[in-house]
């Protein structure tokens, strides 16, 4: 009876959860989350009364032992991050290659994710692309830059308000000015935007902004 659910949770705009999620959010024993003061908010709103448990970056090793003592217990259990889709660069992953090993059956809802909207909004080619995440902060920075710098594949990245003018620097150190990207942010959200443009342009546009929410940046494939 034991199961895991992988359930996203809206980026920004609460209307965009799934009634399925909802009713799944409801039905399961617990719920982890990542934090659970905006969790509670989600929770609230769809009258989900639920019992959480934190579930974290900083956390994620110590508790997953006991998270997987509670499922094989015969409980179910739902992961939730704190906006988008749980592994996504957020926690999940170690969670779900424990249940693979310890033969847990888990299902994954489908639902929202900032980088598929980002990718269209961009007008770049959606054929072939490439998810990168967050780049590394230090070690490792410099030569992941440099290996993307040819890649003829639409590339996505995420970035933190506090690291994005750094992160356009870096990129046209790396890739020179002239190279067009995409940046989306604050999406479902009252001051969503999508600024395209090359990336001088882009760094020239938010260079004086006082810059809030999470930064999704698309970048065009080497021609």
């Amino acid at each position: 009876m034991s199961k895991l659910y992988i359930i996203p949770t809206p980026i920004g705009n609460l209307k965009d959860i799934t009634i399925r999620a909802i009713e799944v959010l409801k039905e399961v024993d617990l719920i982890l989350v990542e934090d659970t003061r905006k969790s509670i908010k989600l929770l609230n709103h769809f009258d989900i009364t639920t019992p959480m448990s934190s579930y974290h970056q900083h956390n994620e090793h110590k508790k997953l032992d006991s998270i997987i003592e509670i499922l094989n217990s015969g409980k179910i259990l739902a992961l939730v991050s704190d906006a988008g889709t749980p592994s996504i660069s957020d926690p999940g992953f170690l969670l779900v290659r424990e249940c693979v090993k310890n033969k847990i059956d888990f299902e994954t809802l489908p639902g929202p994710t900032a980088l598929i909207p980002s990718l269209i909004n961009s007008s770049f080619s959606s054929e072939r692309f490439i998810f990168e995440g967050f780049l590394p902060v230090k070690k490792g920075r410099s030569r992941r830059l440099n290996a993307l710098k040819d890649e003829t594949r639409t590339i996505i990245l995420y970035e933190s308000p506090h690291k994005f003018i750094k992160t356009i620097n870096d990129l046209i150190d790396n890739m020179g000015s002239k190279r067009r990207i995409s940046v989306s942010r604050e999406l479902t959200k009252i001051y969503e935007e999508t600024i395209r443009g090359d990336l001088s342009y882009i760094l020239a546009y938010f260079k004086n902004k006082k810059l809030k929410g999470e930064f999704v940046i698309v970048i065009e494939g080497n021609k």
